[in-house]
């Protein structure tokens, strides 16, 4: 069942004042400034390269359906993850905030001596100022920002849950992580059957179609594993690969065959918004959270490096967005944004307001065809342990064309010019002592503001847990 404009409007104005009732510390609502607010069905994939889509340039692999979302709205060619690894990206997604500031400067993972972050309680994140305008709010799939309480989604004021609550699946037909299950409904424990990436698909399908016969607008966001090491195709998809492709690197093929699958689950969710009357005002962001795992032969397109690196394969992941009747069809940007911006960018288009400070910068004018440009220092940071990292963290910061990074914390800040060496190839720091210390001045000034945010759990917190 379809509800007309005017009707929408009506019930809009409802849960907007339900809204109003539930707003936290003086926080208000906004209307939004279109004439019904948008679904939103945000899409993040787990290590997908630049380059491994085929419209952004593959040639050995077919996303039929990521590539007509590309089609069918706008496309960046310089969007970034906000870090090379998962978590930090997924707690920038959220808040808005350079990760390390919301406490989430690495991994977070199943054992404490293995454990780079803490998602600070009290963060904002994106379900606080989207229900107060009347959204509802769900994440299916992985959530890989903490396991137990108050790190949990329904910690965090996402109404529904129903996903992976772990770092990465040891198996994606069996589930488990360190032989532990950590499937989710809510916070009860459920042992679905089938492939990971199926099992968050058909999820994702039946929220949406619980969804269709009410005027509240909702927010999904839809986090697959995949194509996060292990590489577990279906066996039917690497056969087809092989079939295709003769000559292919055995490994390349697996990972080609289990993107494919993961585009056929993407597909099946975007035809669930059409065939439930719900596409037409839905606005759908895809990205990925870094770039491609190396291992498993990944494509970051014409960038040096993958995941875990600095270098621009590590951190630039394809992007787009599609919102019907508001994003022309078949656009392209070259805005350098991040995943940071989406915050702002959600709230802009659902007419919420923030009222509390965030790194994030909206780019729904860029979205709706307006010019927009950005004067910002950008940063990156990761902290990680094992005998290569030993618990330090590493950085990068991006101001202009210029890009300063270092890829393990014990060697020496290398400077590049991206317009002028966009494969990294030439260390300029020598050349350009002024603009190193401009940019290392800034990055000393984040790492104090960073500081005051603790990233492991305190002793204090543990005893609360529930």
């Amino acid at each position: 069942m379809r509800w007309n404009v005017s009707f929408r409007k009506i019930c809009h104005a409802f849960f907007v004042t339900i809204g109003l009732l539930v707003v936290v510390s003086g926080a208000s609502a906004a209307h939004s400034e279109f004439d019904s607010p948008p679904n939103i069905l945000m899409i993040l994939t787990d290590d997908q390269g630049w380059g491994d889509v085929a419209a952004y340039g593959a040639n050995d692999l077919k996303t039929p359906a990521m590539d007509s979302l590309i089609a069918t709205g706008m496309r960046f060619d310089n969007f970034y993850a906000n870090c090379p690894v998962c978590s930090p990206t997924r707690a920038a997604l959220l808040s808005g905030m350079v990760p390390d500031k919301v406490g989430v400067p690495g991994v977070i993972r199943t054992h404490s001596d293995n454990n780079w972050g803490f998602l600070r309680p009290d963060a904002t994140l994106l379900p606080k100022p989207l229900k107060a305008v009347g959204y509802h709010t769900a994440i299916i799939g992985k959530w890989h920002l903490g396991l137990e309480s108050p790190s949990r989604p329904i910690d965090h004021g996402f109404d529904h849950f129903h996903g992976f609550l772990g770092d990465m699946m040891d198996d994606y037909w069996s589930h488990t992580r360190h032989e532990q299950h950590y499937m989710r409904l809510n916070t009860v424990d459920v042992r679905p059957e089938g492939h990971a990436t199926d099992i968050f698909s058909e999820w994702a399908t039946e929220y949406i179609s619980s969804r269709a016969d009410t005027a509240q607008p909702w927010f999904c966001y839809l986090a697959f594993n995949a194509p996060h090491t292990p590489v577990q195709p279906p066996q039917a998809y690497l056969e087809k690969v092989l079939s295709r492709e003769p000559g292919i690197d055995p490994v390349r093929a697996e990972l080609v065959a289990f993107i494919e699958h993961l585009d056929a689950g993407i597909g099946r969710v975007v035809e669930c918004l059409r065939k439930t009357g719900q596409a037409e005002n839905t606005l759908i962001v895809f990205t990925s959270d870094n770039g491609g795992h190396k291992g498993s032969l990944a494509n970051c397109g014409p960038h040096r490096g993958f995941k875990q690196e600095m270098y621009e394969g590590g951190i630039t992941v394809p992007f787009c967005a599609v919102w019907p009747g508001h994003i022309v069809a078949g656009s392209r940007s070259d805005l350098v944004a991040l995943t940071s911006d989406l915050f702002p960018t959600f709230c802009e288009a659902a007419g919420a307001i923030i009222e509390h400070e965030i790194d994030g910068v909206s780019i729904l004018p860029t979205l709706l065809g307006k010019k927009q440009s950005f004067d910002r220092t950008l940063f990156w940071v990761r902290r990680e342990g094992g005998q290569l990292y030993q618990g330090q963290d590493y950085y990068a910061v991006r101001r202009g064309p210029w890009k300063l990074l270092q890829n393990t914390p014990f060697e020496k800040f290398q400077l590049f010019n991206l317009i002028d060496d966009p494969l990294e190839s030439i260390d300029v720091s020598n050349k350009h002592r002024p603009i190193v210390r401009e940019l290392t001045e800034a990055l000393r000034r984040h790492v104090q503001e960073a500081a005051q945010v603790p990233w492991q759990q305190s002793t204090s917190d543990e005893d609360s847990r529930g």
